[in-house]
């Protein structure tokens, strides 16, 4: 449950529209349900701003439906991640309008509103092998309601191709870069960007790229300033964390331009009751 239906929820039931029965019905799977083989953390959303991304590698078709079936209740959109198109029609018998992103293994539930959009992603990958990794982030990152763009091969065996791409660069607020083989964009977009640049080594390369143990020891030996690194192949966190980057500047903002309003207002009162009603 998000902070928005718990909010709803609550003046449902100070409006009289809800009975406090049916209420606590309601939040009786917080802060978790038990399945018997996983255990749905309900109360993720309220923590973290999204709800709990179901991880369906290693899970039978059967326990991914289940989970969806229990998560995709009220107006949360649902991510699944590397998921098998077997794990999707499963879901999809019981979501039928659950979307499969074939490039990136993601299962897509979408429920309520579209978020409103809140920061600027730029996807980078090295080369067009590196690119489901980089579409794992890239819907990641959409989900929870960031604009994302996309630039992709080019990586630095023509390294014109990233300098064509500067104005993508400036607009973001933050950059993915994905790369496999020695992974050195990572560094070369360091050196030309002043955003956070989150970078995700693939296991794409020859033998001695180890499955991309070169890559990660390339990025996390960086000499480009504000390059952080997260685990081979891990689209998924990278979006995560830059998620968690545009939802902090998203706070800051909102919390500075209501400082302007309240100093612009005769009393001030209502905008600091409605600035501890968002906190």
């Amino acid at each position: 449950m998000g902070k928005d239906e718990l909010r709803q929820l609550l003046d449902d039931v100070k409006n009289n529209k809800v009975e406090v029965g049916e209420a606590l019905n309601i939040l009786k799977d917080l802060p978790y349900e038990d399945l018997g083989f996983a255990m749905l953390d309900h109360h993720r959303a309220l923590r973290k701003g999204f709800p709990e991304v179901v991880f369906c590698q290693g899970k039978t078709v059967d326990q991914v439906a289940r989970i969806f079936d229990a998560l995709c209740g009220g107006r949360r959109s649902i991510l699944g991640t590397r998921a098998t198109k077997e794990a999707f029609e499963a879901v999809q018998g019981v979501y039928p309008d659950a979307v499969y992103h074939e490039l990136s293994r993601t299962i897509v539930v979408h429920r309520g509103e579209p978020p409103v959009k809140k920061g600027n992603i730029l996807l980078m990958s090295a080369g067009t092998a590196d690119i489901p990794v980089a579409e794992e982030a890239a819907v990641t990152a959409e989900i929870m309601g960031n604009h994302v763009e996309r630039a992709y091969d080019v990586g630095v065996a023509g390294i014109h191709r990233l300098l064509d791409k500067l104005d993508l660069i400036r607009w973001a607020d933050v950059i993915i870069v994905v790369a496999g083989m020695e992974g050195a964009l990572a560094s070369v977009v360091g050196g030309l960007a002043d955003q956070p640049i989150i970078a995700v080594p693939t296991s794409v390369g020859y033998g001695a790229s180890f499955n991309g143990l070169a890559a990660l020891l390339c990025m996390l030996n960086s000499c480009a300033t504000g390059v952080s690194v997260v685990n081979i192949d891990n689209g998924f966190g990278a979006a995560a964390m830059a998620n968690a980057i545009t939802r902090m500047i998203e706070q800051k903002v909102g919390a500075a331009l209501m400082e302007v309003e309240e100093s612009n207002s005769p009393s001030g009162t209502g905008l600091r009751d409605i600035k501890r009603a968002n906190v």
